[in-house]
């Protein structure tokens, strides 16, 4: 049973100095640096801890990226990493400890927030204890903004974080559409929510696992939103209506109509009265939509389940 990580690091050298430490320090059988096209000092940080990196010659979203890196990895098991996710001791071993059963795709860590990389940066504060979606279709991050001895009970979860999060090499392969298990047409926020969808609906199941405690830098989450460069909020209102296009279906649809409409006129109303912006993740996911049906033949035709469950979190 082989363990790899994969690191993704986009001119983060000095983060990925201390992440690199910490996950070398796990006992991965293998690691990937996937080099974004920094133009910093990613090179020689992966070298001076012995991983392998591989350089793009051009910055492509996380998508891309992260499908590059997985299908250079030989492994049983991957470890997605960023380079601002700062991993604790044991975390390889808690991690692992859940895939003795054979449904389950995905393990989610305890995030908790940071600042920085020191210690003195820690916050006592929930990230994230896994991912779930609600009948509207929303995704969001489980126990975020929590006291950070919250959520300590392990159990089965909706979906994992993209920040941080052990797979099943087979389970991803499983998922894959057209060889790629992140939908580049989801650039940005987002391809982690749709990821955990597409699982659930052929029948993985995912798992949270609080003895596995990761520190992260969160740039983007319910908590920052209003700090957020406008099109990244865009692109996150865009990627759900494409999310829901791909993976829903009209006997779900139905049954969540009251309050699926109901936000959705909200959101409209939003859109048009305050974040104007928002306006155009309308246009863009019209423009992606074709590529977006393409692909939902390919999901649902191999829908595995009846009943996605919406909802469904870790206890605190």
């Amino acid at each position: 049973m082989r363990a790899a990580f994969v690191i993704l690091s986009s001119d983060e050298a000095p983060l990925l100095e201390v992440a690199l430490a910490a996950t070398a320090s796990e006992g991965f059988d293998g690691g990937l640096v996937i080099d974004n096209a920094s133009s910093d000092a990613t090179a020689s940080v992966a070298a001076r801890f012995g991983v392998e990196r591989l350089a793009l010659e051009r910055r492509v979203p996380y998508t891309e990226a992260m499908n590059i890196g997985l299908r250079a990895v030989d492994a049983d098991f991957v470890a997605c990493l960023q380079a601002d996710t700062f991993v604790t001791a044991g975390y390889l071993e808690a991690c692992l400890a859940p895939f003795a059963d054979g449904s389950v795709a995905a393990v989610a860590p305890k995030l908790v927030r940071t600042t920085g990389v020191s210690e003195a940066d820690r916050l006592d504060v929930l990230d994230a204890a896994g991912m779930t979606f609600d009948r509207r279709r929303k995704n969001r991050l489980v126990g975020h903004g929590a006291p950070g001895s919250a959520f300590e009970v392990a159990g089965e979860v909706f979906g994992v974080d993209g920040a941080a999060a052990v797979f099943r090499r087979d389970a991803l392969e499983d998922c894959a559409v057209e060889g790629r298990v992140f939908d580049e047409n989801l650039p940005g926020w987002g391809c982690d929510a749709d990821l955990a969808w597409r699982m659930r609906l052929l029948g993985w199941r995912s798992w949270y696992e609080p003895a596995a405690v990761v520190h992260h830098i969160r740039r983007y989450s319910p908590s920052t939103r209003g700090d957020a460069r406008p099109e990244d909020r865009r692109t996150q209102f865009r990627n759900r209506l494409l999310m829901i296009a791909k993976n829903d279906r009209l006997s779900d649809l139905r049954r969540d109509l009251g309050p699926l409409l109901w936000y959705e006129l909200m959101a409209l109303g939003y859109a048009v009265l305050v974040e104007h912006e928002l306006l155009g993740g309308y246009v863009e996911a019209w423009g992606r939509l074709p590529e977006t049906l393409r692909q939902r033949r390919l999901v649902q035709s191999r829908r595995r389940v009846a009943r996605v469950p919406f909802g469904m979190q870790a206890r605190p």
